[in-house]
């Protein structure tokens, strides 16, 4: 035997087509789990010479990798969706995207595993349940979520920002400027982003001595409407914040229109912060305080645990988490005395 065996040793070695060895080798579906483990354990003990790339340039490595984003891809799920386009045409692999909210309701979890000409996939912020996951992965399909939207094992991948760390500084940004009573404008309830926040903002007020005031929360849908609404509802308290924390930019937006409709200054009569910090947090008048997350970096991140699934590396942290960053701007004061 050569001291690099070909495909034909390999079938020979293990009794199982050409075809089949080429299957495992490209790591495409339709191989049976026994016949896969033997044909990887002939690899390991053998080893495969690589062919030779015709037409003078290389072929894409591996199959293509299934990217679902089910929203409108604009600011915050544009740049992470960006970001991976641009990192997996880097390692060679094309991109199947799945992408609009038209598609939130499409089963397609349970057909990637058949389709052979994808090597793996990227979720972000799926809105299919944590059960749907665990049932792809147990059917051996490499894949990665991105700020996942429910709790998940272990031992599915996912990248998220510190969403716990990014509402806790911006709380006790707003704390040391000496506001007591701050009203949380938060994300849907059954977000695990949005439990990690409140969790932060508690924290924040916790270490001030200052217990959380449910009636100061409004979980909303993260537009520019919910936010603007959210906020009106806080501002129209007898006894209203003096700060408001926003889920994210957007939110923080609409909540500057509902300050300003109320004849309020920001920051002189009401601070305003948001999350993300988007474009829009730049543009608005005063400019934004906000959380920075590092979207191009989670995206980049996604791609390089897929592309280590993808080449059976051992993952020390399957769940990544990635710092967020606060960005102190013109919208937050010490309320007025």
């Amino acid at each position: 035997m050569p001291s690099r065996a070909t495909v034909r040793d390999i079938a020979a070695e293990t009794g199982v087509s050409i075809a089949t060895v080429s299957r495992v080798l490209n790591q495409q579906g339709n191989v049976a789990p026994r016949t896969r483990e033997l044909v990887e354990q002939a690899v390991e003990r053998l080893g495969v010479r690589a062919p030779s790339p015709r037409g003078g340039s290389p072929k894409p490595v591996g199959g293509a990798v299934y990217l679902r984003c089910p929203y409108v891809l604009t600011d915050y799920f544009g740049v992470i969706v960006s970001s991976i386009a641009e990192t997996l045409d880097r390692h060679g692999r094309q991109l199947v995207l799945n992408a609009g909210e038209a598609t939130q309701h499409e089963q397609v979890l349970t057909r990637l595993p058949a389709q052979r000409e994808l090597a793996g996939a990227i979720l972000i912020l799926p809105p299919e349940t944590s059960d749907e996951l665990i049932q792809l992965r147990a059917r051996r399909f490499p894949f990665v979520v991105v700020d996942p939207r429910t709790p998940l094992p272990r031992d599915i991948a996912a990248v998220s920002a510190a969403h716990f760390n990014g509402a806790r500084q911006v709380t006790a940004h707003l704390v040391r400027l000496g506001h007591t009573r701050i009203g949380v404008i938060g994300g849907p309830s059954e977000w695990l982003a949005s439990d990690a926040r409140l969790s932060g903002h508690a924290a924040a007020l916790a270490d001030a001595g200052i217990l959380p005031d449910p009636a100061l929360v409004r979980p909303i849908q993260p537009t520019t409407d919910h936010g603007h609404q959210a906020a009106t509802q806080l501002l129209d308290l007898p006894n209203r914040p003096t700060a408001l924390v926003c889920f994210n930019d957007k939110a923080a937006v609409g909540a500057l229109q509902a300050a300003t409709s109320r004849g309020l200054s920001v920051p002189g009569d009401l601070s305003i912060a948001g999350f993300d910090d988007l474009d829009v947090s730049r543009a608005t008048t005063p400019a934004l305080t906000t959380v920075r997350q590092p979207l191009q970096e989670m995206g980049r991140m996604a791609v390089s645990l897929l592309i280590r699934l993808l080449d059976r590396h051992e993952l020390e942290a399957l769940h990544v988490e990635l710092a967020t960053e606060l960005v102190v701007r013109d919208s937050t004061a010490p309320p007025a005395s």
